[in-house]
């Protein structure tokens, strides 16, 4: 998400459907408690501990 990529992109990187991808980033917004993707991309680049896992090879 950090990185900007759609649903159908995080789905077609991580081998799962689109829809796991989508229920995962909603999942991910709730828990940051943020409102919509470019808020928690901004909070992620704010949180480098939440970028960590967009640097693994998957």
């Amino acid at each position: 998400m950090a990185e900007g990529r759609s649903n159908g992109e995080i789905a077609a990187a991580l081998f799962i459907s689109t829809k796991t991808a989508s229920v995962h980033v909603s999942n991910i917004l709730a828990k940051l408690g943020v409102g919509g993707r470019g808020e928690a991309a901004a909070l992620a680049h704010t949180r480098p501990e939440l970028l960590g896992a967009a640097t693994r090879p998957w």
